[in-house]
């Protein structure tokens, strides 16, 4: 592709066209330096303000990150995830065509705290299973989720069902016949804190999302869960039906 420099278009939104489509084909992967900007002025003959100004546009749209001093880079894809229904991490992951797995890093069966009581809306001292796992997208650490979960609603629960990359909700359905009622869900922008920077290897106050979900069955709850999703690797998009 080249620049008409007599079309309506922005030299410098063709100059976005461009990189997007080579991002978009391939011939840009995740993480690759982009040319220099004294490079991209001299194959398409613009003006370094130019230039800088599509690169300012990309990083914006997430399609660059730019590391001063070093250079800028094609941005990891997103995982965009669209809001409308009941969902799980390993369908969804299944369905963008790749690969889930997931790292145990915590099993324990204990009992609701005050919070947590309020949390399931059940009483102090509950017992409940309280794990953690590390979700992998294609071998790439993308969130950390920690799930409670009723010991009475699933009595015999093992880490075993949590392994072999199985999804927690088919082993919900499959060993206890759960019929889902719905679940609710709320999204908040935080910064990483120490020890989720460090499982998740991000630095410290890294933008992620944090995730809080509810899962209902007969309006009982039966999860309560909070996932801290990296920032840069996922796009919710909220579905409005009249």
């Amino acid at each position: 592709m080249s620049i008409d420099k007599t079309s309506r278009i922005p030299v410098y939104v063709q100059l976005m066209n461009i990189i997007i489509d080579q991002i978009n084909k391939g011939i840009l992967m995740e993480n690759q330096q982009l040319p220099a900007e004294r490079e991209l002025c001299a194959t398409y003959q613009l003006s370094r303000t130019t230039v800088r100004q599509a690169m300012q546009e990309l990083e914006k749209d997430r399609y660059v990150y730019i590391q001063h001093g070093k250079g800028t880079f094609v941005s990891p894809k997103q995982y965009k995830q669209e809001l409308y229904g009941f969902y799980s991490f390993t369908e969804e992951m299944k369905k963008m065509g790749k690969v889930p797995s997931t790292k145990i890093i915590h099993f324990e069966e204990t009992q609701c705290d005050q919070r947590m009581a309020r949390k399931m809306n059940c009483g102090i001292g509950e017992k409940i299973y309280h794990f953690s796992r590390l979700r992998y997208a294609d071998d790439e650490l993308v969130m950390l989720v920690t799930s409670n979960i009723l010991c009475q609603r699933f009595p015999g629960f093992r880490r075993e069902m949590l392994e072999n990359n199985a999804s927690l909700y088919e082993a919900f359905i499959d060993q206890y016949n759960v019929v889902f009622a719905k679940a609710k869900e709320s999204l908040q922008s935080v910064g990483a804190r120490k020890e989720e920077a460090k499982l998740l290897q991000i630095p410290v106050n890294f933008p992620c999302m944090l995730i809080e979900r509810t899962t209902l069955e007969n309006e009982i709850i039966i999860e309560y869960a909070t996932s801290i999703a990296r920032g840069d690797m996922f796009k919710y998009d909220i579905v409005l039906n009249k």
